[in-house]
């Protein structure tokens, strides 16, 4: 029997951190389904065209910021579960601030801790699925 896949988009600028996460989070669990975005622009035209069960996004990118991804993808898939991830431990823009009282629930660090990672994942989606 074949276990159900889990689609997972990742959308982040920096093109290593995309393939660094895509590689892992693969072969941490194989029935994750990976797509990557470079740009908010490009994970939201995703969103708006294809299943995506979360969404894992770095909070600065070149053309929009975390807190508009979120609010943007929480208006077409309002029950979508959004991980959001930084490399910042002080948010001069206040985004991750923002954000959480938008009602963002997760954030991970950069270098990820990737069981960090994975068990963040997990929760999310079964928090999502009323588990």
């Amino acid at each position: 029997m074949e276990s159900k896949k889990i689609n997972l988009l990742i959308a982040d600028d920096e093109q290593d951190i995309l393939e660094l996460l895509e590689g892992e989070l693969s072969e941490m669990d194989k029935s994750f389904q990976i797509s990557l975005a470079s740009s908010g622009y490009e994970a939201l035209n995703y969103i708006g065209c294809n299943q995506v069960d979360l969404l894992i996004t770095d909070i600065a990118m070149a053309d929009m910021d975390g807190f508009e991804l979120y609010q943007r993808v929480k208006e077409i898939r309002p029950n979508m579960p959004i991980i959001m991830m930084t490399g910042f431990g002080y948010d001069p823009n206040h985004v991750l601030v923002n954000t959480k009282k938008a009602g963002l629930k997760s954030i991970i660090f950069k270098p990820f801790d990737m069981d960090k990672l994975i068990a963040t994942i997990y929760k999310s989606l079964e928090e999502a699925n009323g588990e």
